[in-house]
């Protein structure tokens, strides 16, 4: 570090040497790293404010004119409300769709900000949204642009699907955080919701497009050595302040490491709010959101869905229903006999932990900075997202106090 350049100042401007300390100091799997770095190198370049609508659907023309033979029109853009990471325009395209004919689309243009809450793989949402055609209902995803050659940020553009996140009478919630929902609209929507995650944790990938993925090794530590670093790593590229319980949990998190049984899809944000559903079917008509994927251990999923942040209470109080959909007994209950996959108490635990951990580092560390460097067009949210972090604090602390 130059001696006139506090940490402050090396986080705000990360310097070669910095950024590669922080690859050396914490491995992770290859494409994370690449989207990390990249992070870390464009740190100094655009705000939000450099991305309008106008400049967007700009981007947009030029690569539809690359990408297709006929004519097209665009109509109606506007930016898509919801969200807390990604800039999202809704549109409709007028084209030659080569399963259709000539037709109008209505799509969304999905991209990266100048710099996100969760810095994500834009080629793995796409392969994993296609990885799940036919077994989930997902949008159909379109034209993928992941070296920014048309847009500024790495982008996809898919389906646009309709439903809603939530019950019209209900109030809304941020980000799905603590999103509650009625008794007739649980029955419904509460098995479907098991369902579709067993389904995701027993697809077979085998013979999937996922070249933007690593497959971690059985009987291994490795998947959740690379989850822990992937947080570690992100917390001493954002973080404002030290914070000794961050130090501590970190140390015991690499001494509860569980081994690998069964390498998984994971969705990596299996919530409400990331689910679309219609209230006159009670169907779950989409399942967005899939930024977070990886391969991995299924018990992630199942502790970041149970986590406490995004479950409610039933009618009675004391019932704590997971993602305010189904009581806990019955989630694990029906997942068990869904997928045919057990559900170990122990890796549960160390997972329900390192998410914690992992929440705090988006609250306290990244959030921070964006909202510092002006990267992000959710600054209000993000700033309020800091509350979250300190809730998931005290969760992983008790975690740490059961096991001494």
């Amino acid at each position: 570090m130059p001696n006139d350049m506090t940490p402050q100042d090396l986080r705000d401007c990360p310097s070669d040497a910095f950024i590669a300390q922080m690859r050396e100091a914490y491995p992770v799997e290859p494409e994370m790293d690449r989207v990390l770095t990249r992070k870390m190198q464009s740190r100094q370049s655009a705000t939000f404010g450099d991305f309008t609508i106008d400049h967007l659907i700009g981007c947009l023309k030029a690569m539809l004119s690359d990408k297709l033979d006929g004519a097209f029109t665009v109509h109606d853009p506007h930016w898509l409300a919801g969200g807390a990471s990604k800039l999202q325009v809704v549109f409709d395209l007028d084209w030659d769709d080569p399963e259709q004919g000539r037709t109008t689309t209505r799509m969304v243009a999905r991209m990266e900000p100048a710099e996100s809450l969760n810095a994500t793989s834009r080629p793995r949402e796409f392969q994993l949204i296609n990885a799940f055609k036919g077994v989930l209902p997902v949008p159909r995803v379109f034209w993928l642009d992941d070296s920014a050659t048309w847009f500024p940020q790495e982008t996809i553009v898919y389906e646009f699907l309709k439903g809603v996140t939530r019950p019209s009478a209900e109030a809304s919630r941020v980000s799905g955080l603590g999103q509650t929902f009625g008794p007739e609209v649980r029955a419904a929507l509460g098995p479907q919701f098991v369902e579709s995650l067993a389904r995701i944790h027993t697809r077979d990938f085998a013979g999937a497009d996922l070249s933007a993925f690593h497959v971690p090794a059985v009987g291994t530590t490795e998947t959740a050595m690379l989850q822990l670093n992937r947080a570690r790593r992100v917390w001493d590229e954002d973080r404002g302040h030290d914070l000794p319980l961050f130090d501590l949990a970190a140390e015991w998190l690499s001494d509860h490491l569980p081994d690998l049984d069964v390498p998984s899809l994971l969705h990596g944000d299996f919530r409400p709010g990331n689910f679309l559903f219609d209230e006159s079917t009670m169907q779950i008509t989409a399942w967005l959101d899939w930024e977070r994927g990886y391969i991995g251990d299924r018990h992630r999923d199942l502790a970041w869905t149970s986590t406490s942040t995004f479950g409610s209470f039933a009618e009675d109080g004391t019932t704590f229903l997971v993602s305010g959909l189904i009581p806990e007994d019955e989630f694990f209950a029906r997942y068990k006999a869904a997928s045919g996959l057990s559900v170990d108490p122990k890796k549960l635990r160390f997972y329900k932990a390192l998410n914690s951990f992992q929440l705090m580092v988006s609250a306290l560390g990244t959030a921070y900075r964006l909202v510092r460097l002006g990267k992000t067009h959710q600054d209000v949210l993000l700033a309020w997202v800091e509350g979250v972090g300190y809730a998931q604090a005290e969760e992983l602390r008790r975690a740490m106090l059961e096991d001494l």
